[in-house]
């Protein structure tokens, strides 16, 4: 199975130091649902995991969560793609739970659901925190310039981001890149 793990607010969809808190806030970036339907085209499943806090802060409800999501998933069938499940933390940072990134659980529950090993799955964030709870996992990181990651724009990645970091523009350039270089990675048929 092919694999994808992306990071939501940021990577995804706009963010916001206030909280993404309502369908209406969740807007997604330029590209990113296209990139999300060429992943899928290309014979990608894509997974999200995503730290929501805002849920434990009491900031919203799973229903309005839910919400959010009926409207990505709506936005993402019109450009022909689809996200395959949706992980989530929904503590706040005082619980001291295991799922919230830059620890691994959220990465743990993907593995268990679909019965498989995450070594090398690539996971795309647009913070240190995305990355290390993939790694920790054994993913491999990428770091798209959106969101958080757009402050790093022009500057050398910070020696804190994992190593073998690859880092890209944004979501679509993402794409584009997985897709050649996991085509040219198989061999052709004789």
């Amino acid at each position: 199975m092919k694999l994808v793990i992306l990071d939501r607010d940021g990577t995804i969809n706009a963010d916001s130091d206030d909280f993404v808190k309502s369908p209406d806030e969740w807007q997604p970036l330029p590209g990113a649902l296209e990139a999300i339907a060429r992943l899928n085209h290309a014979g990608f499943h894509v997974v999200i995991a995503s730290n929501q806090s805002g849920l434990g802060r009491g900031l919203f409800d799973v229903a309005t969560l839910n919400a959010m999501h009926a409207k990505m998933h709506k936005m993402l069938s019109a450009h022909g793609g689809r996200i395959d499940a949706v992980f989530y933390c929904p503590h706040s940072p005082d619980e001291g739970c295991q799922c919230r990134k830059p620890l691994p659980g959220l990465f743990e529950q993907i593995a268990d659901r679909f019965g498989l090993s995450l070594q090398g799955v690539p996971v795309v964030g647009d913070g240190l925190r995305d990355l290390q709870a993939g790694v920790a996992a054994g993913c491999e990181p990428h770091l798209v310039l959106t969101g958080k990651g757009a402050a790093l724009r022009g500057r050398p990645l910070p020696a804190s981001y994992p190593p073998g970091t690859r880092v890209h523009e944004d979501l679509g350039t993402f794409a584009e890149w997985l897709i050649q270089n996991r085509r040219a990675s198989v061999p052709a048929a004789a």
